[in-house]
């Protein structure tokens, strides 16, 4: 597709937001592009739906709301007497409607297992790129600000930060097709308390409360949600899957899949690597690629890859622990044997079956990007020092919990 093409502009209805207006032609051409059309194929929580059956929205519902967001803090911040022009107005816009555009199958699950070391992020500055070259150089002021490279500071912040636009929308897009009214926050109000002070983003004092609450949501989130066990361990059998695999295709073994998938389970892809092609066939490449296959593999005749393959589809999945302390050896032994008694399987492929690790919750973090308050007399403090709540200081503090993961039978 070329960039020359010229959308009427259009209206969606959303869930969270209602009626959502496309701001230009532009954006309605990007939005059409195959590139951003994929992202109705990606899921938004990877494998959460198994513990949450309304989780199955999409990064392409998660784009258009955080760009909806974004031109609702443009509104409100230039009532504040903060000059923006149309041109930065657009460049922010297509900025945060494609800050996602570089996940893969199942969002965040799958992130290192196709393409090893390359994050979203980089994969997403690739495909902007590529974009701005079909687009004549559209793109680049929204290149530069997503980068970061960009004068104003500020911009950067309204895309990625601790209070940014992409939290502001997946907090309650997430809370709402899950049923988790804990994520459920206020955004118009963070929004509408939004003030620039020494081109960095703070929040109006009387917007404190509602800063509280939306650290709070972000704390709860993690624990009931995106760290929920159950999703825990389904999404890292979904990496096992992958990675038996791609040991099996590495081997010789010939793997039913589609184009794409097979390409990158046979091309060891990384960030050296990864070139203009792989992008191209990357594109194309989504949830139902990679299900679909797995539903192949359930009649494999390799014992790991069918087994694996058949509990995931089949929604049986393996038991998790989860623990503030780590696992002891005595515990990780007893299991290992008693695993190794019930599966025909020798110790090399344990980890196919048996596995565990460390997760962490920080809801906030001091080190980066902090949330500064605004005061009447123009000065600034951080959240954790202006709340009289002293639990925002101390969700400050990174919290981990360790898992062990193995077959129920």
């Amino acid at each position: 597709m070329n960039g020359n093409t010229s959308n009427k502009l259009k209206i969606l209805n959303d869930p969270i937001y209602g009626f959502i207006t496309i701001p230009s032609a532009l954006i309605c051409d990007l939005i059409d592009h195959p590139y951003f059309q994929r992202l109705r194929r990606i899921s938004q929580m990877g494998l959460s739906y198994l513990v949450y059956p309304g989780a199955h929205h999409t990064r392409f519902h998660h784009a258009i709301g955080s760009m909806h967001l974004m031109q609702k803090a443009v509104r409100i911040l230039r009532y504040k007497g903060i000059v923006i022009s149309d041109e930065e107005e657009t460049a922010l816009c297509i900025a945060i409607l494609l800050h996602d555009i570089g996940h893969g199958p199942f969002s965040h699950a799958l992130e290192h297992s196709i393409i090893k070391g390359k994050t979203h992020e980089e994969i997403s500055l690739r495909f902007m790129e590529a974009l701005n070259n079909d687009f004549k150089g559209k793109l680049s002021l929204a290149i530069e600000i997503f980068k970061g490279k960009y004068h104003r500071k500020f911009f950067n912040q309204l895309i990625s930060s601790q209070l940014d636009m992409d939290r502001l929308d997946y907090l309650n897009r997430d809370s709402f097709y899950t049923g988790v009214t804990e994520g459920n926050i206020s955004s118009e109000r963070l929004i509408t308390m939004l003030h620039v002070k020494n081109d960095q983003l703070v929040i109006e004092e009387k917007g404190i409360y509602s800063v509280e609450k939306f650290i709070v949501a972000r704390r709860l989130m993690y624990w009931q949600v995106y760290l929920h066990k159950t999703g825990l361990v389904a999404e890292k059998l979904l990496t096992k899957i992958v990675e038996r695999a791609k040991e099996l295709v590495a081997n010789g073994v010939e793997l039913h899949a589609g184009k794409s998938f097979s390409y990158f389970l046979k091309e060891n892809s990384s960030e050296n690597n990864f070139s203009n092609e792989a992008l191209l066939i990357f594109s194309k490449l989504d949830d139902y690629d990679v299900l679909s296959a797995i539903k192949e593999w359930m009649e494999h005749d390799d014992f790991i890859l069918s087994t694996l393959s058949s509990n995931l589809i089949n929604r049986n999945l393996p038991k998790v622990v989860l623990q503030n302390e780590p696992f002891s050896a005595e515990i990780l032994l007893k299991i290992k044997k008693k695993v190794l008694k019930k599966i025909s399987i020798n110790e090399a492929s344990l980890d196919y079956f048996m596995y565990h690790g460390e997760i962490m919750n920080q809801a906030y973090d001091l080190t980066k990007n902090n949330i500064k308050i605004l005061y009447k007399n123009e000065t600034t403090r951080d959240i954790t020092k202006a709340s009289d709540n002293l639990n925002i200081e101390a969700l400050a503090t990174p919290v981990n919990k360790y898992y062990l993961c193995y077959p129920k039978k």
